[in-house]
């Protein structure tokens, strides 16, 4: 029978996805055949509170008796106000204005539109190229794709296809616990300040992942780097986005990583652990700066993009009640436990393949050589209970925050196993 399902990040031609999941509770995947698996990766790092969280599942029931969907063309509803409410309470300080859309890559998409537009209505047509970091991933979208590292990125094959942006080399090694630094702060700052200065005057904005570059490799870098972009992107009069899809709500320790900074962008990204997993949503926050400039007689000014689902009443309901869960169940505190763990565990990581073990709030990793020293890892970890999807040359745990401790523990002893081997 030909295969109707196209998987994501696969190649195709002889797969066969063997484990099929019938059902799915905390932090545990249970699989046709009976076997259960302890999801070290949440999902690709979206269920943040765990599978089946019964103050999640309620929110949705309780809305779908209401309605599940209706358009904001025109309409509105309580849960989209009242999520996007939410959201200014919490997000770094002066960030007062916010777009839904239905995913990462679409909100990164919002994020550049607003940024062009933005010096359009201001009368600079021509500031229409962006600044981002080598290493970064933002999304798999036409636009977003530009962003990403045009050298060792996922999305080299199609450069030339692409609108050309320009590349800067963010700290690396700075957040390793075994090898040395790659690419000092100092010089990092220096290669940002050169790139606004030769460019600035056709630039929309500065764009980064703030303090973990996760796709594209799993970078740390320090808060400092933030600080520094934040004062040079308003010496240069550039706007600054952070992409904090993966970062979102407490991966780096704290809610939002920009906070780690003490910084505000003029645009933020959220998605992934906006709705806990539940259903796809993103959500593009600008400053009033930002939100004036659309401000005018007709829709010349006005920001002409309106995804169908955007503000979807079950995902807004749902992404209210996980983000007044980090009240409730003093999640922050969750996750420094996790990274206290991870400290512990990873740092214990050795082994000829190794190159750097790194740790930053829920998020650990251990960098290797050559991505053939992964290979068979996953089957390895299988064996073991735990679900770990290896990336590139990065095997890595981004785990729920309803991690138990010994469970914790024991990915990290796979990890530690599967390399000292």
């Amino acid at each position: 029978m030909p295969q109707t399902l196209w998987y994501p990040y696969a190649q195709m031609r002889g797969l066969d996805v063997q484990d099929d999941v019938v059902s799915a509770h905390g932090t545990r995947l249970r699989l046709s055949d009976g076997r259960e698996l302890i999801d070290a990766i949440a999902s690709w790092w979206c269920v943040i509170h765990g599978y089946a969280h019964p103050v999640l599942d309620a929110a949705v029931a309780a809305q779908t008796a209401n309605f599940a969907h209706v358009m904001l063309g025109g309409l509105t509803h309580a849960p989209a106000r009242e999520l996007a409410d939410a959201l200014v309470a919490v997000a770094p300080p002066g960030l007062s204005h916010v777009f839904f859309a239905d995913s990462g890559s679409v909100g990164m998409e919002v994020a550049m539109k607003m940024a062009v537009q933005f010096w359009r209505n201001h009368g600079e047509a021509g500031r229409h190229t962006f600044l981002a970091l080598r290493h970064a991933y933002h999304g798999d979208t036409t636009g977003v794709m530009s962003l990403g590292d045009p050298l060792d990125g996922m999305h080299h094959r199609f450069g030339d296809y692409l609108p050309k942006q320009i590349f800067v080399r963010p700290p690396e090694g700075a957040g390793g616990h075994q090898g040395a630094i790659r690419y000092p702060l100092d010089a990092a700052v220096a290669e940002l300040r050169a790139a606004l200065v030769s460019h600035h005057g056709h630039l929309a904005a500065f764009v980064c992942e703030p303090r973990l570059q996760a796709a594209g490799g799993f970078n740390l870098y320090p808060a400092a780097y933030l600080r520094a972009a934040r004062e040079l992107c308003d010496e240069f009069g550039v706007l600054m986005i952070c992409d904090e899809v993966a970062t979102g709500f407490g991966r780096t320790g704290t809610l939002f990583a920009c906070e780690s900074a003490g910084i505000t962008p003029d645009i933020m990204v959220l998605a992934k652990g906006l709705s806990a997993g539940y259903l796809g949503l993103s959500a593009t926050l600008a400053t009033d700066k930002v939100y004036a400039a659309f401000l005018g007689e007709g829709d010349s000014q006005a920001f002409l993009h309106g995804p169908t689902f955007m503000g979807n009443a079950l995902a807004c309901a749902v992404a209210k009640a996980s983000l007044a869960l980090f009240q409730q169940e003093k999640t922050l505190d969750k996750i420094a436990a996790i990274e206290r763990v991870l400290c512990e565990e990873l740092t214990t990581v050795r082994g000829s393949a190794v190159v750097e073990t790194r740790v930053l709030g829920a998020c650990g990793v251990v960098e290797v050589r050559d991505r053939a020293q992964l290979a068979g890892l996953q089957a390895f970890a299988k064996d073991r209970r735990v679900w770990l999807r290896p990336f590139d040359r990065v095997a890595y745990t981004m785990p729920a925050y309803i991690m138990a401790e010994p469970d914790l523990r024991l990915i990290c002893g796979v990890l530690r196993d599967w390399f000292a081997r």
